[in-house]
């Protein structure tokens, strides 16, 4: 085999000339604008960047693969990309971390839903059904609020246990707050909802909630009937509700191996709710989810509490369309660095952790509008197939041109695109 020769250009070349299809997309949703009138900290001497560049380098940053604040400093050598995005220069991760470090609780709290309630006066929805989830993110470190707490993955590893709502029908989050390695699942859980619905969801219907056992509380589900929510939350396997679950009572068979059947439960002074019991055969179902009991062996039991007048199969299916949310977890953490970008300021971390929550929220958006309504490719499918486009510049008729390297064939599918994000309409209607 024969090597080619080397030589060296110094041609301006970007290895994502595909993200002038999200630089489209961002400017037909005006976010930059909204950027900009949002009291974000502001630079500390007049030549420093104002908070909307830094904010779009910072995503910039994720969406081209950074996982941490060191991998920001690829693009400052990325000129076309700068280019794309109208951008002089870019920061430093030094920069990154001056930036994050001027927020505190306050900010955090004024700021970010205000973004959020934004965002979704753009979305055409109105009666949307949100998941409380929470996750474990594990630290390598001693940053504030990083402790010791419940981590499957990581026993003993100090972590956080941040909360999350996520929109069902948009794939998108709603709220996102950071927590403590060492905090309950519930804690702080009825005031996020309340911060949810009233501001980051303000004028939205929330016809239904949905949420795993670690919601399963009094204060929430009292919480969310003063407030008049629908609810299906799934329910701890406490001892006094083992033994009622237990009890006898009527079984109906809804498919090999799963019946269902339903029951009247309070806990001790507390008010009684209606209870969804979930009966599935191991030998039937072997992956099947569930609580095994030795009283019952040969069986795992699920169990769900809800204020809803459904049938129990119409229970249970709206309950298991929920574990989708795990996906968008899932993908936060592997494509979006959501673990990885931490500072040793507990606010700043927050910071930067809200701000991630809106970079997937604007690529759920253009992998949605942009691409097919039916499109799930995560984001680093998209990065592969739709951004990762060699491009440089050149001048044509004293004008700067985006020249992208795409075969012939591709072109018509790359055009499509850049018409689709054209067309959309100043509100953006999820069918």
């Amino acid at each position: 085999m024969v090597n080619l020769p080397i030589e060296y250009s110094d041609k301006p070349v970007t290895a994502f000339g595909g993200m002038s299809l999200l630089k489209r997309m961002l400017d037909k949703l005006g976010i930059m604008d909204k950027l900009a009138s949002v009291d974000f900290p502001s630079p500390g001497s007049n030549r420093g960047y104002a908070p909307e560049e830094l904010i779009l380098s910072f995503w910039l940053g994720i969406w081209t693969g950074a996982s941490r604040y060191i991998h920001c400093d690829w693009l400052r050598n990325d000129k076309v990309l700068q280019d794309i995005f109208s951008l002089e220069h870019m920061p430093s991760q030094s920069t990154y971390s001056r930036f994050f470090g001027k927020f505190n609780q306050n900010i955090n709290t004024a700021v970010f839903p205000e973004l959020q309630d934004w965002f979704m006066q753009q979305i055409g929805i109105e009666n949307i059904t949100v998941d409380f989830d929470s996750t474990v993110i594990t630290r390598y470190g001693e940053q504030q609020g990083s402790t010791k707490g419940y981590n499957p993955n990581k026993r003993g590893r100090n972590s956080h246990h941040p909360l999350m709502a996520f929109i069902s029908q948009t794939r998108m989050v709603a709220n996102a707050w950071l927590r403590p390695g060492n905090t309950a699942a519930s804690s702080s859980c009825v005031a996020f909802m309340q911060e949810t619905f009233d501001k980051c969801l303000e004028g939205k219907t929330v016809g239904l909630v949905r949420a795993d056992s670690g919601f399963y509380t009094e204060d929430i589900l009292s919480y969310l009937e003063e407030v008049k929510k629908n609810y299906v939350i799934a329910v701890r396997m406490y001892p006094n509700v083992k033994s009622a679950v237990l009890g006898e009572r009527n079984w109906i068979s809804l498919a090999k191996g799963i019946e269902l059947s339903e029951m009247k439960f309070h806990h001790h002074e507390g008010k009684e709710r209606r209870y969804i019991i979930v009966k599935k055969r191991v030998d039937d179902r072997p992956d099947s989810g569930g609580k095994l009991f030795e009283d019952l062996p040969g069986y795992r039991f699920s169990c769900y509490v809800t204020n809803l007048d459904l049938p129990l199969d119409q229970i249970w299916n709206i309950y298991n369309s929920r574990a989708d949310c795990e996906n968008r977890i899932k993908e936060l953490k592997q494509d979006f660095g959501l673990e990885n970008f931490c500072l040793q300021d507990f606010w700043a971390t927050e910071a930067s952790f809200r701000l991630i929550m809106v970079a997937y929220n604007l690529i759920s958006l253009f992998r949605y509008f942009a691409l097919n309504e039916k499109n799930n490719a995560t984001h680093s499918t998209l990065k592969t197939y739709c951004f990762a486009l060699g491009a440089w510049t050149a001048n044509h008729a004293n004008k700067k041109v985006l020249k992208i390297a795409l075969p012939v064939k591709r072109r018509p599918w790359m055009d499509g695109i850049f018409a689709k994000i054209e067309n959309l309409p100043p509100k953006l209607i999820y069918s």
